[in-house]
């Protein structure tokens, strides 16, 4: 039998570096939102795949729709001979996604994928160049995208150079006193200074920055966005690809805002662990591109559209966008607890549904990002029974990214073994 320090050594040898592992801990089984690692030891998964996970580990539907696709065929290639699966599962995202115009879908296989193609169908629509991003935003690992990305260490370091007409403004997060005025104002300067706004295909944000922190946009801001858009005549991309599916307790986190973006990109919790991406969009926009001009070998994998068809019945079935938004409020009020125990420590709690994150510092301070704390939390977590992410400009927050499925005990005992960590390692 392997153990996880045979394959942690057998992975090193062979696997570069740079596709690193937070844990030496070799998964054997998922069941829901516990997984058992080759030794048979059990953890609580507060992380599920980076938020790919949405529906469980083997949710009982997504495996059967599977396997009844393998019974019929496994590829043939959406671009050569089709099939009704990724037509019946593009039907239900176009209905699904935010606002009432018209939509059309493209399939591609990574959410780094659906960001380039939203790139390439903007300045195809608007005939421009430049894209505008934020500070701290994460889109991807591919070269366009570490272009789009704000955070250098470890995604775009030593690995330029990057494409040009990229161009990034503040976040808005009030507790790091970045405030929406004067994120709109360094927008507008941008516009003075750098690039005239005629000459912008396209600005892309995540409604909350997935990476950069579980920072919300407010509301206002996305919908100024969007004013400022229709003003110019920019295509707004909403990077939904870890906010989609039910996480923060609707469908898309740009429906709490009750703004449309153009092109709304999708991928993570979208298949239940089965890889898949699109690009969701206007129909006016996402077809100025070519016949030819988009799609992948196995962009659109019919296993892949069986399982994220099922992802969408259970959505609807379990109701898990409510449960989305109960799961974090049992979070943020058994966190803020342990904020009002530590407050010297814990900066901030917050949630949008379930997008969960605690954020900690030195001497409660917010401009002293206490990462040292943060990385004891993660290296010692797995001797808890506990399988926890980080994230931050810093990389000094824990983020919580639970199985909408998952239950209230499960909840409890996790965040029962999380604040004995947490009392450990202070």
């Amino acid at each position: 039998m392997s153990s996880n320090e045979s394959l942690q050594a057998r992975k090193n040898a062979v696997i570069a570096r740079g596709q690193g592992n937070v844990y030496p801990v070799y998964i054997d089984k998922g069941v829901n939102a516990e997984i058992w690692d080759v030794e048979g030891n059990r953890y609580i998964d507060f992380g599920t795949g980076i938020a790919v996970c949405n529906t469980g580990h083997s949710h009982p539907k997504v495996m059967a729709a599977v396997n009844a696709q393998l019974d019929k065929f496994s590829h043939s290639c959406v671009m050569v001979n089709p099939y009704e699966v990724a037509i019946e599962l593009a039907e239900k995202l176009v209905v699904i996604a935010p606002g009432q115009s018209d939509k059309k879908a493209i399939f591609v296989t990574t959410g780094a994928e659906a960001v380039e193609n939203c790139i390439k169908i903007a300045r195809a629509h608007t005939g421009r160049r430049g894209v505008v991003a934020f500070n701290g935003g994460f889109h991807g690992r591919t070269n366009m995208t570490m272009a789009l990305t704000g955070k250098i260490a470890p995604y775009k370091q030593m690995f330029g150079p990057f494409p040009g007409d990229i161009y990034h403004v503040p976040f808005p997060m009030a507790c790091h006193n970045v405030s929406e005025k004067s994120s709109l104002k360094a927008l507008e300067n941008l516009f003075k200074a750098a690039i005239a706004p005629s000459d912008v295909a396209a600005i892309i944000i995540e409604p909350v920055q997935g990476e950069g922190g579980f920072y919300q946009a407010p509301v206002s801001f996305l919908q100024a966005l969007r004013a400022l858009c229709d003003q110019h005549g920019i295509v707004l991309i909403a990077d939904e690809i870890q906010t989609g599916f039910g996480r923060t307790g609707k469908m898309f986190s740009f429906e709490h805002a009750d703004v449309e973006p153009d092109l709304i990109t999708m991928a993570k919790g979208i298949a239940g662990g089965f890889p898949l991406a699109a690009v969701v969009g206007k129909s006016a926009i996402m077809d100025a591109p070519l016949p030819g001009g988009l799609g992948g070998t196995y962009g659109g994998s019919p296993v892949a559209c069986a399982a994220a068809l099922a992802v969408l019945d259970v959505i609807e079935e379990e109701d898990l966008l409510s449960r989305s938004r109960l799961i974090g409020s049992i979070f943020n009020e058994r966190l803020s607890q342990l904020q009002r125990k530590y407050p010297k420590l814990i900066l901030e709690v917050r949630n949008q549904g379930s997008m969960i994150a605690l954020e900690l510092v030195k001497d409660g301070d917010n401009e002293q990002p206490n990462t040292e704390l943060t990385q004891a939390i993660i290296g010692n977590a797995a001797r808890y029974g506990l399988v926890l992410l980080a994230c931050g400009f810093y990389s000094n927050v824990i983020r919580f990214l639970p199985a909408l499925t998952i239950t209230d005990a499960l909840i409890n005992e996790g965040l029962n073994q999380f604040e004995q960590l947490f009392a450990e390692v202070v």
